[in-house]
């Protein structure tokens, strides 16, 4: 009931923004015409647009979709969320640094790797973690952009390697955070919610493990989403020992990984 409420407010508020946008560019056109308000006419023009860029392009933002970025708890715990798996190299030494630490965690998977690796989404369930959907393909530059039909086919084909591999995911993550702008309504239709981040170790892009954890453990909070990822595209001195230090400082001041309820999730908070 929340989501479908949460995604009829973004249907409406999305076409508001849109309507907003088309009167802009309508009045920027006629401004246009007088020499003297040109400068007017380049304002009318792109600022309406500056909310809608703004939703599909910040990862936390709700303009365009529901977002979710941590959960209520009054515990020493935290969201482990882990992308772009499942990889044949990474994701069973992952799965036993989670076993030795107790520890649980979401794994976002790729619908492709999934059809590749249906024995590891199956690895990853019987070991007691969550799979959740990272899109079929990861398109990184174009899912912003994506057709409904693409947005459709992304889905709904990711979602059917995860059948096949035993997995009914819960949980939708755009590729790094980029939204679409239909994509509220078609995860509404499938029964998914959007999940983001409040903790963003930068591991993709570091090549110290340490620093990495330094980023994480300065940021994490009760209730913290800490995204990490997995597979070939991270540097090989961070890959997987990044996430073994931070299973280690976790254990050391006593934080949990845990899997939260969906009634515990909350959006952005200016306050988190």
């Amino acid at each position: 009931m929340l989501a479908a409420a949460g995604s009829g407010f973004i249907g409406v508020m999305l076409r508001a923004m849109l309507f907003v946008s088309v009167i802009g560019k309508t009045v920027a056109v006629l401004l246009w015409t007088v020499a003297s308000w040109r400068m007017a006419a380049v304002c009318c023009f792109f600022l309406p647009d500056l909310p809608i860029l703004h939703g599909i392009f910040v990862s936390s933002a709700r303009e365009v979709c529901h977002v979710f970025t941590r959960f209520k708890t009054d515990r020493h715990e935290v969201w482990l969320t882990i992308d772009d798996g499942p990889d044949e190299a990474d994701t069973p030494r992952i799965l036993d640094l989670l076993g030795r630490h107790n520890a649980r965690a979401t794994f976002f998977l790729i619908g492709e790797r999934a059809a590749r690796f249906p024995h590891l989404v199956s690895e990853i369930l019987a070991r007691g973690h969550d799979v959740g959907h990272h899109t079929h393909t990861h398109p990184v530059a174009a899912f912003w952009c994506a057709t409904p039909a693409r947005l459709r086919a992304e889905l709904d084909d990711g979602l059917e390697a995860f059948r096949r591999a035993g997995a009914s995911p819960r949980w939708f993550r755009a590729p790094v955070g980029i939204k679409s702008l239909f994509l509220a309504k078609e995860l509404e239709r499938r029964g998914l919610r959007c999940v983001g981040w409040s903790v963003r170790s930068l591991d993709s892009i570091s090549r110290d493990p340490a620093r990495v954890v330094l980023r994480v453990m300065r940021a994490v909070r009760p209730g913290s989403v800490v995204l990490m990822h997995e597979g070939s595209s991270l540097d090989s001195r961070v890959r997987v020992r990044a996430l073994e230090l931070l299973l280690d400082q976790f254990a050391a001041r006593g934080i949990c990984c845990v899997l939260p309820e969906a009634g515990q999730l909350r959006p952005a908070s200016p306050h988190a």
